[in-house]
C-alpha cells in the first residue's frame, strides 16, 4: 500500500494505491485482487473490495469502478448519480460529492489521482499507453479547468505502473508516438538493441504541459515482484492464464 506525499497534505480527502497485500484471494490472485473482470472467485473479489472501502471508512456500495476500455472517455458523478451497480464504460471519473469512492484498476497501466484543493473536486484516471495517447489525462484536466479549477490548486499523483526498464516495445509503437509529436522521443530509451518506453514520464509531461506544478510519481515498478504488485506483463512472461488487478482509490471525506 502506497500513498502520495503531496496528496497526504490534504485532510479533506483520503487516497490509497493498494498492492497485493491484505486480501482474501488465493493462488495467482493472492491476495488483494480487486479485478472484477479477472477469473478469480467473485466472492473473494467482493471481500477484497469491502476491505478497500473500510480503509477509507465508507460503504462498499459507494465505490464506483469503471468498465475500463483504454479510451479518453470520462464521467462526472453528480448528486443524482445513484446507480453504482451499473458499470460505466470509460477510463476517468470526477466528482465533488462526499463519500463516493472513485476506484481505478491496473496491472501495469498507470492510475492517476487528482485533487483540486480549492474547489474540493477529485478525479481518478486509468491511463495505459492507449488512453494516455488518446488524451484521457488532458481531457479530464481541461474539464476541471472548465469547472473553474486553476492549475495552482491542482495536485496529481501518478501511481505504481510498469517502469521504463521493464517496458520493452516494438518499432511500430515508437513510430506511432513520434508521429503524434517528435518531442515524444524523450520517453524512449535504447539498451542493447532493444527500445523501452516510460509511461509515467509521458503522463507526467502531459500534466506539466497543462500547467500542473504539484505532481507526485509513486516510483514502484509493477513488473518487479519485490514491489508485490500485480503485473499483466509479468504474468504473460510466466505463462500464467490470468492475473489480478491493483486498485487505487480517492474519496472526499
Amino acid at each position: 500500500m502506497f500513498r502520495s506525499k503531496k496528496l497526504l497534505k490534504y485532510k479533506k480527502i483520503s487516497h490509497f494505491f493498494f498492492n497485493k497485500n491484505g486480501g482474501y484471494s488465493k493462488g495467482i490472485y493472492k491476495s488483494l485482487n480487486c479485478g472484477v473482470g479477472s477469473l478469480d472467485n467473485k466472492i473473494n473479489i467482493v471481500k477484497n473490495l469491502k476491505f478497500v472501502s473500510n480503509k477509507v471508512g465508507a460503504s462498499y456500495k459507494n465505490m464506483v469502478l469503471l468498465n475500463q476500455v483504454h479510451s479518453n472517455k470520462f464521467f462526472f458523478l453528480g448528486k443524482k448519480f445513484k446507480n453504482f451497480s451499473k458499470k460505466l464504460k470509460g477510463d476517468g471519473l470526477i466528482t465533488k460529492e462526499r463519500k463516493i469512492i472513485l476506484g481505478i484498476l491496473t496491472a501495469d497501466c498507470a492510475p492517476v489521482l487528482i485533487y483540486d484543493s480549492k474547489l474540493n473536486i477529485i478525479a481518478a484516471i486509468h491511463a495505459g499507453w492507449k488512453g494516455a495517447y488518446k488524451g484521457i489525462v488532458k481531457k479530464v484536466i481541461r474539464y476541471l479547468y472548465n469547472c473553474g479549477s486553476e492549475s495552482k490548486n491542482l495536485v496529481a499523483a501518478i501511481g505504481p505502473c510498469i517502469s521504463q526498464q521493464s517496458y520493452e516495445i516494438k518499432k511500430d509503437f515508437k513510430l506511432k508516438f513520434l508521429k503524434q509529436s517528435k518531442k515524444n522521443e524523450i520517453f524512449f530509451k535504447k539498451f542493447k538493441k532493444k527500445t523501452y518506453f516510460s509511461l509515467n514520464m509521458y503522463i507526467y509531461y502531459q500534466l506539466k504541459t497543462l500547467g500542473l506544478k504539484k505532481i507526485d510519481i509513486i516510483k514502484k515498478n509493477t513488473y518487479n515482484p519485490k514491489n508485490y504488485l500485480f503485473s499483466a506483463r509479468r504474468s504473460i512472461h510466466k505463462k500464467e492464464n490470468d492475473y489480478g488487478r491493483n486498485i487505487s482509490i480517492i474519496m472526499i471525506n
